[in-house]
């Protein structure tokens, strides 16, 4: 197959950015015809359909491939403009991160503070899942992010960053009154506090507990902040996975107990980046791993 001709990838950015061809087409200043034909012509050059004409548009598998093509070029282009002094004046370079909420509220924005000042960057974090950040990668989303997988994304490199601990943690109160007796038995039974729908922490500690025999309870608090969270197992709502840099001064106060000390559970984190010579992702990265080595466990 010949070279991918740039302007079509660009174009096939732009529809997917903008969500319809007539807001690609008022972006790139062309007409719609003009952006349907480049897209077509991509289409038939990859021998594959790229787009889900739905609205908003959205990428096909194939699509994502061209669309994260597409961000790295133009990240190239602007780190390449800023070294040769062609960026525009006063320009400070993106760098888009997807992060877990318990990294954001805990270590993370320590590491972003350690990044040169130098090197005028502008952070945009996505907030989302650690077993759901690779897939803003995988869209192009993203340049970076924390995941819990230690599977690369295509065209990205991957390390691990060091582990979370979380501590299965309540307020004595609630302890007192709901996990009195067997843990294999109260436990399922005791309301319990998750960060969403999807969060799953809670139901397999009580998996493991029980050999797999049920999950936490059906009455449950969905508390969609990290800080929340923690806030909401010390105020007595139900109990919870809770980080252990945020359980440390709750246990101090007396506001928190942990009542399965012997089975504190540590999720790993891994980095994930683009493979691109960028000296702004680069910078990034290694204000990260260091801030992780001092932070998480090993």
């Amino acid at each position: 197959m010949d070279d991918l001709p740039l302007d079509q990838v660009r174009t096939l950015l732009a529809v997917v950015d903008e969500g319809t061809f007539d807001a690609a087409a008022a972006a790139l200043h062309v007409t719609p015809s003009a952006v349907s034909q480049r897209v077509k012509a991509l289409e038939q050059r990859t021998g594959r359909v790229l787009l889900l004409r739905t609205r908003p548009v959205r990428p096909t598998e194939s699509g994502e491939v061209l669309v994260r093509l597409a961000r790295q070029v133009a990240r190239l282009e602007r780190d390449a403009y800023a070294e040769l002094g062609l960026s525009s004046v006063g320009e400070p370079t993106r760098v888009s991160v997807a992060v877990n909420a318990d990294s954001l509220a805990t270590w993370f924005l320590g590491a972003l503070t350690r990044v040169p000042g130098e090197l005028r960057l502008c952070f945009e974090l996505r907030r989302e899942d650690e077993s759901h950040t690779a897939a803003l990668l995988r869209e192009g989303v993203v340049m970076a992010a924390v995941t819990s997988s230690p599977d690369a994304v295509p065209g990205c490199s991957v390390r691990l960053l060091g582990r979370m601990r979380y501590l299965p943690a309540a307020s004595p109160e609630f302890a007192a009154r709901h996990l009195a007796g067997p843990l294999e038995e109260t436990l399922p039974r005791a309301p319990v506090v998750t960060f969403d729908r999807r969060d799953e922490f809670q139901d397999a500690f009580v998996r493991r507990l029980t050999r797999g025999r049920t999950g936490a309870s059906t009455g449950r608090h969905l508390i969609p902040t990290s800080e929340g969270f923690a806030e909401a197992v010390a105020a007595g709502l139900g109990w919870g996975m809770v980080p252990e840099t945020q359980a440390d001064p709750l246990l101090r106060a007396g506001r928190l107990t942990v009542f399965a000390p012997d089975r504190a559970a540590d999720a790993p984190l891994y980095w994930q980046q683009w493979k691109l010579d960028s000296p702004a992702l680069a910078a990034v990265a290694e204000a990260v791993a260091e801030t992780a080595a001092t932070t998480l466990r090993s």
